[in-house]
């Protein structure tokens, strides 16, 4: 079901260490015409966002955009990333009316529809602060800078049972399937983006990921289409542990609820980095463009580190949730999935089909 969530933009200011001036018409370092844009987007007055980002962590960035911009408007759509895809679709071939900006934690099908050809070229003056990696052809830019986690239950998962390798998480259950039995929680991949996204990628730089697989369908793996789903039932025990989980919602959970533990892997760890493109067709283009710079400049990521859920990608933020503080953690174990068209190769509807096939039968799955 489509949940449209649009925030409140009468949010108290938040305050940053490098705050700019809110009525400021154009940020220090931007093209000198800048303030043509930002004027611009006052007089279309509004921004349509479909997101597959949990509402609660955008509300922090909305709020500060708000601030900075407040003759803007913000109408944020929260759907699950398949949702956001198909409604775009569905929408734009209808030729009704659709999103501004479509920003999704689903990294395939966000570069699947810029390379439709559904995607504006806008060269943002925030583009030469981020990784090369997360920059497509000046069109779909990565956002953050999150790594897929392990997620247990601290009551019910000792310490030394936590996995710190895909292997240990293959072993843990294949030695102790009767208590794992029904008790492990993952994505269903057919109705996740994101999840499908996960798993293709874990097949090809784990090579003993069908392993794994059976070891998951041996133990009855059970799956959602939510992180939240996955946390609420960690949580009360139904299930014990929780694979390829979005470790920014992980992290914010476990921060306030103490029976949630979070554990990335050594030997790799993947990272999703939330992807955002302007709609070719906007009707509010320069609103448009105003949120994707605000996402990748400092100002913004300083927000992402440290007000909201996600971590943040630029290298010269400092914070609680940061491309720097997981790289001192984790090194090069770190995995960030590049936005890029090899995103698309499972997306071919033969490969499609041929890995799910392939999936359901070592994941036990009908």
């Amino acid at each position: 079901m489509f949940i449209k969530k649009p925030l409140a933009s009468a949010l108290a200011v938040l305050s940053l260490s490098f705050a700019l001036n809110a009525s400021a018409q154009a940020p220090a370092g931007y093209p000198a015409d800048y303030a043509k844009i930002v004027d611009a987007a006052k007089k279309e007055g509004k921004l349509v966002i479909y997101s597959a980002t949990d509402s609660k962590a955008a509300e922090p960035l909305i709020k500060d955009f708000s601030a900075l911009y407040p003759g803007v408007k913000i109408e944020f759509n929260d759907m699950n990333s398949t949702e956001v895809y198909n409604r775009f679709i569905s929408e734009a071939a209808a030729g009704g009316a659709t999103a501004d900006v479509l920003w999704s934690s689903s990294m395939d099908l966000q570069v699947k529809l810029v390379s439709e050809g559904y995607g504006a070229v806008y060269k943002s003056p925030e583009a030469a602060a981020i990784p090369a990696w997360s920059n497509f052809k000046d069109t779909a830019y990565g956002t953050t800078f999150e790594p897929v986690a392990i997620v247990y239950n601290k009551r019910l998962v000792s310490a030394d049972e936590v996995p710190a390798t895909h292997a240990d998480l293959t072993k843990l259950l294949t030695t102790k399937a009767d208590k794992f039995r029904n008790k492990v929680t993952t994505y269903d991949i057919e109705k996740s983006g994101v999840g499908f996204s996960f798993i293709t990628e874990d097949a090809q730089l784990n090579p003993q990921f069908w392993d794994l697989a059976k070891a998951l369908g041996d133990v009855g793996v059970r799956v959602q289409s939510s992180t939240g789903t996955m946390l609420e039932r960690i949580s009360s025990g139904e299930n014990l542990i929780g694979y390829n989980v979005i470790g920014s919602y992980a992290q914010a959970r476990a921060a306030k609820d103490p029976s949630i533990g979070v554990a990335f892997t050594k030997d790799y760890n993947l990272v999703l980095s939330r992807v955002v493109f302007i709609n070719k067709s906007a009707k509010n283009m320069n609103a448009a463009k105003l949120w994707i710079d605000y996402l990748l400049s400092k100002r913004g990521q300083t927000i992402i580190a440290n007000e909201s859920q996600l971590y943040a990608l630029r290298s010269d933020v400092s914070g609680n949730s940061t491309l720097a503080t997981l790289t001192t953690q984790l090194g090069t174990a770190l995995k960030p999935i590049p936005v890029t068209p090899a995103l698309l190769q499972y997306l071919d509807q033969t490969k499609r089909l041929a890995f799910l096939k392939q999936w359901k039968a070592a994941a036990g799955k009908k």
